[in-house]
């Protein structure tokens, strides 16, 4: 019907708070179809100010599939100044090696030579598919000197132009942002992770500290921040103080205990993310039994009068009256939601301690707050708010987006949903809004009864001692020093199951639908397994330490859609591949990025990999013809999607903080040091550090502390030394980035 397309470029252009509106759909039209980079060395030759170029095809890769195969046939076409010179055809491939080179004499002024290069899909009926194309400028080369680069290839202006025109077909809401974080080594974010430490251990109700200034210039999605703040110090060891602060300062400024945490703030945002991190599993136990069924019974209910006699007559129920109706779906609703308000009530023991002491010292706060008799409730609805009405409430009115069901209910499963998830609201806020909606009223005396017995449950979850979730909290905690990233949940959790059809790699020059087999999988930290049913205890396993790449499988391969392809190691280091196909695209990609996410920490990855199989003594993808052969096509273990389930990763999550803060220095130097003629000098001392490339400080790196010292004024104290962490981040960036140049330039002189 239509499509939106849009390159890394063009999101860049808003990197933190990424882009959000309606986007026009355009025609589909193949010849826009363009992705894959194409590998080329170029030599400007300068002989007696005569100029050459010569130019050498090597190969492409990640072609776009034009034939109905899945496969093309490619080849390069360069043109300049009326000459036109092509390689051979690679037939039924995306990764065409040609090896050829081409001359092109400059009988023109350097500086309007213009050479083009375009592949095209060589068609045997029919004009040829375009590809994609560059254009090499001499003018920008430096004569005899060798150009050794990978370049991505791009669409022709004049039909991004033509899409523009033509019938409204529509438009397509986006949200979406593009994260590139470049992440350095530990040692360099230790001293921000220490201030952020430090701010909450010192941290008062009232005050400024890094933790502070950070929410008030930051960019990025409340959520986002919560979430990475989260399991910074999870990663620490100190995420219950973390979450002491927040709540603290939050208590100290709410001057109504009704509308106490019902506000998006960091404060419930992070407690939001902590029980999401932290409680997932706790949820899934306790809530799946109940929503499976509810999906699998798929019983028709409904309250409200109006749309019961809508649903009636679209139905045409006619043995049943309204109020017999009524009584059904009454009957029906009170029968899920027991077996809900159950499965809580039993499920103390199932919580992690790690959250019940969080829900403790939560209550403590608040009762320190409030110690009136008149606020006896709000001990409990502190608690009950977060655990019911975001968590319990929004699990059980969109399972998918908590993990408890792989797709959306329908539409009557969906309204069964919306009243439990209504009913567990009113039950989290202790019955006392049960008027508000009086449809509900068949429901009030199992919401007034499960809010009574609601109370002595969280009495019992908050009777824990610090000494029994120490254990959790030891093993979240990232040992200083140590760079493996920690998953959240124990090594042998199981992270993801279901069913998937497998191949193993061995003997696949004959395929048939029989060669794929359907098996149960199981994924943890430590192994991925599976077996023929799940009820089968003897599994065949992968190792997860063993894995060396997790990537997509191109169509061709098999002629089957929604391939991956899971690469280890054996026992006697020998390289194994096994072939799995998703029943579908999403499917595929949350398989894909569980597995690359177990395998963070691993040592062996491989840098490329091929995307067909090895058949008929070749690869399909590239054509070698060597089963040893280099991959054609670079691995892709860093892109992953996001949730609840991903792991610790202490640098790429200071990281993040350190981009925010970076973002928001220039407002931070102005609210909290350029307000007075102490604070100016504090500033200009700064900016030196920040402005200039390679100015080094006549101090050493604890300058920016006994700087701060000499304030009197916390506020600016913390600021300025915030401030100067900041500074020696960015300077550690730049020497990088100076360094990365540095190589790129000594390879293009070896070569």
């Amino acid at each position: 019907m239509g499509k939106i397309s849009m390159d890394k470029e063009f999101l860049d252009n808003n990197p933190r708070a990424g882009i959000e509106k309606w986007f026009k759909l355009k025609k589909v039209n193949r010849d826009t179809e363009i992705q894959g980079e194409i590998h080329i060395n170029i030599t400007l030759v300068e002989v007696n100010n005569q100029y050459t170029v010569k130019c050498q095809v090597i190969e492409a890769r990640d072609l776009a599939a034009k034939d109905k195969t899945g496969t093309s046939d490619p080849f390069a076409k360069l043109i300049f100044n009326g000459i036109t010179k092509t390689t051979q055809i690679i037939r039924r491939t995306r990764f065409p090696r040609w090896y050829e080179s081409f001359e092109f004499e400059i009988t023109e002024p350097l500086k309007d030579s213009v050479i083009s290069l375009s592949i095209w899909d060589w068609d045997r009926l029919g004009n040829n598919d375009f590809m994609g194309q560059l254009e090499i400028h001499p003018v920008d080369l430096v004569p005899n000197k060798t150009y050794d680069e990978w370049i991505r290839l791009k669409t022709r202006q004049v039909q991004e132009q033509d899409q523009t025109e033509g019938p409204d077909l529509g438009s397509l809401r986006l949200k979406v942002r593009c994260s590139e974080e470049r992440i350095l080594p530990s040692q360099y974010y230790q001293p921000l992770i220490d201030l952020l430490v430090e701010s909450v251990s010192q941290a008062q109700a009232e005050g400024s500290t890094p933790l502070n200034m950070l929410e008030e210039v930051m960019t990025l999605d409340k959520m986002e921040v919560a979430t990475t703040l989260v399991k910074i110090f999870l990663g620490q060891g100190m995420v219950l103080p973390f979450l002491d602060v927040l709540i603290m300062q939050e208590v100290g400024r709410a001057k109504d205990a009704n509308t106490l945490f019902r506000g998006n703030t960091l404060a419930t945002k992070s407690v939001d993310q902590f029980m999401k991190v932290i409680g997932m599993p706790y949820l899934h136990e306790t809530l799946a039994p109940v929503i499976d069924k509810i999906f699998d019974e798929r019983k028709l209910v409904e309250l409200d009068p109006d749309k019961l006699d809508q649903l009636r007559r679209k139905l045409s129920v006619k043995t049943m009256s309204a109020n017999q109706m009524l009584e059904h779906s009454t009957a029906t609703l009170t029968s899920y939601l027991v077996s809900i308000i159950n499965c809580i009530l039993m499920s103390v023991d199932r919580c992690p301690p790690v959250m019940r002491l969080a829900f403790k010292q939560l209550r403590k706060r608040v009762e320190d707050r409030f110690p009136d008799h008149e606020h006896e409730d709000i001990k409990y609805l502190c608690i009950s708010g977060f655990l019911f009405l975001r968590f319990f409430a929004p699990a059980i009115l969109s399972p998918k987006l908590f993990s408890l069901r792989e797709q959306h209910a329908d539409k009557y499963v969906s309204r069964t949903l919306t009243l439990l998830a209504k009913t567990i609201q009113s039950i989290g806020n202790l019955g006392a809004q049960l008027g508000k909606e009086q449809y509900m009223e068949p429901l009030f005396p199992v919401i007034m009864d499960s809010a009574i017995r609601i109370k002595d449950f969280l009495d019992r979850l908050i009777d824990i001692d610090e000494e029994e979730a120490q254990h959790d909290l030891d093993y979240l905690k990232v040992p200083a020093g140590e760079l493996q990233q920690r998953s959240v949940f124990h090594h042998s959790m199981t992270i993801k199951e279901g069913y998937v059809r497998k191949r193993r790699g061995e003997d696949i020059a004959v395929v048939t639908p029989f060669t794929f087999k359907k098996r149960y999988f199981w994924l943890s930290n430590e192994n991925l397994s599976y077996a023929k049913e799940p009820e089968i205890e003897v599994r065949s396993t992968i190792q997860i330490p063993r894995t060396c790449a997790v990537e997509r499988v191109d169509t061709n391969a098999f002629q089957r859609p929604y391939m991956m392809q899971v690469i280890y190691k054996d026992s006697e280091g020998n390289p194994k591949t096994l072939y799995m196909q998703a029943k579908d695209v999403n499917d595929m990609h949350q398989w894909l990025s569980a597995i690359r996410k177990t395998c963070v920490s691993n040592v062996n990855m491989m840098d490329t990999f091929h995307p067909g199989a090895y058949r008929g003594s070749r690869w399909t993808c590239c054509l070698q013809t060597a089963k040893s052969a280099r991959g054609c096509s670079k691995t892709h273990s860093a892109c992953t999607l996001g949730d609840w389930r991903d792991p610790l990763d202490p640098d790429a999550e200071t990281q993040t903080i350190y981009s925010q803060l970076l973002l928001g220095r220039d407002m931070l130097r102005t609210k909290y040091l350029e307000s007075s003629d102490l604070g100016n000098a504090a500033a200009d001392a700064i900016s030196q550090t920040v402005n200039g490339d390679d100015i080094v400080p006549e101090d050493d790196s604890s300058s920016g502390l006994k700087k701060s010292q000499s304030f009197h004024d916390s506020r600016m104290a913390a600021a300025a030394t915030l401030l100067d962490v900041i500074s020696d981040l960015e300077r550690a960036h730049q020497a990088f980035e100076r360094r990365e140049k540095e190589k790129e330039k000594e390879s293009f002189a070896d070569s």
